[in-house]
């Protein structure tokens, strides 16, 4: 057998038969090698363009709704709507820096703006309609008419700045509640970007998780997430968020989310930061109030602690020396 195989590659014709076969298999293997590679990174892209449409289709599809009970976006109220629309109050009552404050608010959807536009009109009148027929039929003040004339003014103009007072008060009570959800909602999104979880789904998971503590930080973050799903630039997105709250330090992470989608800059390291200095930021704003306690304890504890003081030690020597003389 070892012979036969010797003879074999004796023979010249038999070695160049075995080179053609092998260069063949070659040539054929390299030929077909690109078509047997797995393309990872198209099936990945491919994967995740399909997760983003599958979200987007389901915002659309939740926004569409209308029957749902947790809307964000109200429809008016018809009473609303015809007042505002027939009298046109929207052209001279309506500023875009109510809407501003509206949605800082938490109000949105024209049912909000209609709202807003009828009480801004009928309470100054129904005030100062209520005030006149007090002071005029009901009390008969005894002072002159100027007087009377000037307390009525007081009543209308205190209807005119209502609304506009209860925006204000109602904007800084949703941003204090926001502004001590922050941190935790940094820390919390932070976890979930550097857990593998793309943007929408941390901003998603996030608007889940706070809600516990801050109903109108989970809002906002169920808003952002919706408008990344469905609006064609995350920009525009990031934007609306620091819009809509018109806080600083929603703005300072609305100005790292676009440098991170820009440039590809490390999303983790920034968010890492920030969440740091919020903390610090609230450790100084605890200092500060510490710091301004005494002075401020000092008034009420000459009024009411002094005077105490002073009756407890005196009262037992007035009595002695009543009792002596």
């Amino acid at each position: 057998m070892l012979e036969t195989l010797f003879d074999k590659l004796s023979d010249g014709h038999f070695v160049a038969g075995v080179l053609v076969a092998l260069g063949c298999a070659a040539s054929i293997l390299t030929f077909a090698m690109p078509f047997l590679q797995t393309d990872n990174l198209g099936r990945r892209m491919k994967a995740v363009s399909t997760e983003r449409e599958r979200i987007r289709q389901r915002e659309r599809e939740r926004m569409a709704t209308k029957t749902q009970k947790t809307a964000l976006r109200l429809e008016p109220k018809k009473f609303f709507k015809d007042f505002a629309e027939r009298l046109n109050l929207s052209n001279w009552l309506g500023t875009n820096r109510a809407k501003s404050q509206l949605a800082m608010a938490g109000y949105r959807g024209p049912s909000a703006e209609y709202t807003f536009l009828f009480f801004r009109l009928v309470s100054p009148l129904v005030l100062s309609v209520v005030a006149a027929f007090y002071i005029f039929v009901v009390l008969q003040w005894d002072k002159p008419f100027f007087i009377k004339l000037g307390a009525v003014m007081v009543a209308l103009y205190i209807g005119l700045k209502g609304p506009e007072v209860f925006l204000s008060n109602t904007i800084s009570k949703r941003q204090h509640g926001m502004e001590r959800a922050y941190p935790n909602t940094l820390d919390l999104l932070l976890i979930c970007v550097e857990s593998g979880m793309s943007i929408e789904h941390s901003f998603r998971k996030v608007s889940q998780e706070i809600g516990v503590e801050s109903i109108a930080m989970a809002e906002e973050m169920t808003l952002l997430a919706a408008e990344m799903s469905y609006l064609p630039d995350r920009r525009t997105a990031f934007e609306n968020l620091g819009a809509r709250t018109g806080m600083e330090s929603i703005r300072s992470l609305v100005t790292v989310l676009i440098q991170s989608e820009r440039y590809g800059t490390p999303l983790g390291v920034a968010l890492r930061v920030l969440a740091q200095e919020s903390r610090d930021q609230r450790m100084t704003a605890a200092e500060k109030k510490a710091a301004a306690l005494p002075p401020k304890l000092t008034v009420p504890m000459i009024l009411f602690f002094l005077p105490g003081l002073f009756t407890a030690i005196l009262t037992p020597a007035i009595i002695r020396i009543n009792h002596w003389t």
